[in-house]
């Protein structure tokens, strides 16, 4: 297990984006304990926040997901339905605020399942543990690895023997409905629910890169992908490995919310990668080819494009470059699997 606000340790997994989130459709579904604090904060943004005098009826507030004091055998469990059902890399069981009331020890349990049951039902299905009982460090970000290759649509958070935790993360990579990326029809080929992933960016200072891919129209300026304000020569990029390889036949960049900070102008290049050989260190050195050329941009304004464009591919990769800085909430790549 790993803390990094002890060891400043980088956790690669945690690079991939969180297929619980509940901005990405992830759902609490049931928990046998929520006495103190309700099983939905687990999915909320944010780490969460704690104010000292606020109490409820039930006793100290906690942002986040608390049970009562056990006082007879066993443990306390949450089901949790992924919004983006995928493989999972590792999990992260936060106990930010919880000190004297986290839980001793934790446990993750994976299950896949079509549509959507009745969760009272999903109690006594056969579920595979996917991370062993592990012992937890209160008030930190416990980094539990999953070495598990299998697709999952649920997850079961044990958590022993009571206790509370603020936030639980679920990273890894989205195995989507292949049927429908080939049904012939325009698909958003960079969508994080249709398996686009971005795999890399020069800067992520004010919001986070997978934002840049998320289902739906950002509801704030925070839902946006946002760099800082360059002081130097050059621009600011981000890479996007594309669902499966396509053609490009229309492009959106939305830049909702942002109004003193949208990049002025924005591009869009293509390259078709054999090998999974592209990260940080040699995006700029790819031989990108033009699909959308140098384009003046508008505040809080959806831009599609359609004519405009050069190239049409087909592409395993997509980079984005805004000039010089600043922020972009969605980009979409419609366009047919090759």
């Amino acid at each position: 297990m790993q803390t990094p606000e002890e060891g400043k340790v980088r956790v690669a997994f945690a690079e991939l984006i969180d297929l619980a989130a509940e901005k990405v459709g992830g759902k609490a579904l049931l928990a046998n304990d929520e006495f103190f604090a309700p099983k939905e904060n687990l999915l909320k943004p944010g780490r969460g926040v704690f104010i000292p005098d606020k109490y409820t009826e039930f006793g100290k507030w906690m942002d986040g997901w608390e049970t009562r004091r056990k006082r007879v055998p066993g443990y306390d469990w949450c089901i949790l339905q992924l919004g983006l059902p995928g493989v999972i890399r590792g999990v992260n069981v936060d106990t930010h605020h919880f000190l004297g009331n986290f839980p001793e020890y934790a446990s993750v349990d994976g299950l896949e399942v079509e549509g959507s049951p009745d969760p009272e039902s999903l109690t006594g299905a056969a579920w595979t543990e996917i991370v062993p009982k592990t012992k937890l460090v209160g008030g930190t970000q416990n980094y539990l690895p999953v070495a598990s290759d299998r697709r999952f649509t649920h997850v079961r958070l044990n958590i022993f023997p009571d206790g509370g935790v603020a936030r639980f993360r679920v990273h890894g990579v989205v195995k989507p409905d292949l049927a429908k990326l080939r049904s012939g029809e325009l698909v958003d080929l960079a969508a994080a629910e249709n398996g686009g992933i971005v795999i890399t960016t020069n800067d992520a200072f004010f919001g986070p890169k997978d934002n840049l891919i998320l289902p739906g129209r950002a509801v704030t300026m925070g839902e946006g992908w946002e760099t800082r304000r360059k002081r130097v020569p050059g621009f600011d990029w981000i890479v996007v490995k594309l669902a499966v390889p396509g053609t490009v036949h229309k492009l959106e960049l939305d830049t909702n919310h942002f109004k003193g900070n949208y990049p002025d102008m924005a591009s869009v290049e293509g390259c078709f990668l054999k090998e999974d050989i592209l990260d940080f260190a040699n995006a700029k050195d790819i031989a990108w080819q033009e699909i959308l050329p140098r384009t003046k941009l508008q505040a809080h304004h959806q831009h599609f494009y359609e004519s405009e464009l050069r190239a049409q591919g087909p592409f395993t990769h997509v980079r984005l470059n805004i000039f010089p800085d600043g922020g972009i909430s969605r980009l979409r790549v419609h366009g047919r699997p090759a």
